[in-house]
C-alpha cells in the first residue's frame, strides 16, 4: 500500500472526528433531540468510514486529495462559524 494513501486517510480520519462532533452539535442545537443527534453522528461516521476504505483501496490520487481538502475545508468553516 502506498504511503500517500495512508497519510490521506489519517488526515481524513482526524478531520472526520472533528466533523462528526460538529455535525452532532449542530443537530443538537437545531432539534434538541438526542435520537436525531445519534442518527446525524452515525450517518456522518458511516460516510467517512466508506470514504476512508475507498481512499485506501481504489480511488486515484487526485480524487483522494480533493476529498481530504473538501472535508478539511468543511471542518474549518464549521468550526469558525460556531
Amino acid at each position: 500500500m502506498e504511503g500517500w494513501r495512508i497519510i490521506a486517510t489519517v488526515l481524513l480520519a482526524v478531520a472526520g472526528v472533528l466533523l462528526t462532533l460538529a455535525v452532532m452539535a449542530k443537530v443538537r442545537d437545531h432539534t434538541q433531540s438526542s435520537g436525531q443527534v445519534a442518527i446525524g453522528g452515525a450517518v456522518t461516521f458511516t460516510i467517512l468510514l466508506i470514504l476512508g476504505v475507498l481512499m485506501l483501496t481504489v480511488l486515484p490520487a487526485v480524487v483522494t486529495w480533493v476529498l481530504v481538502a473538501v472535508v478539511v475545508a468543511a471542518v474549518s468553516v464549521m468550526l469558525l462559524a460556531s
